[in-house]
């Protein structure tokens, strides 16, 4: 009994982090890792490296742009607050 118990808490707790990883965009910076929430639960870009990326580049993906990537750019230091209005709203036009 107490065996089963504890598979059956393995089994719990192995499904509660198959949520929290198909939930969350993974942002790695640098040694950082930063968390985005997701707007739907799969395991498209789940984990994102922003190293040697150039911002226009990470904001033509549409998963990452709705999640919030431009505004954790921009605070961490990647973009200013101008270069993302540009490039959201280059982005927006060419839509």
């Amino acid at each position: 009994m107490k065996e089963r118990l504890k598979r059956y808490a393995l089994i719990a707790a192995a499904a509660a982090l198959l949520w929290f990883v198909v939930d969350n965009h993974f942002i790695m910076y640098g040694s950082d890792i930063h968390l985005l929430k997701k707007e739907e639960r799969n395991l498209h870009d789940t984990f994102v490296s922003l190293n040697n990326k150039r911002p226009a580049t990470v904001l033509k993906n549409d998963r990452l742009r709705e999640a919030g990537i431009g505004e954790l750019m921009v605070d961490i230091g990647m973009l200013s607050d101008e270069e993302h209005g540009r490039l959201e709203s280059k982005l927006d036009y060419s839509d």
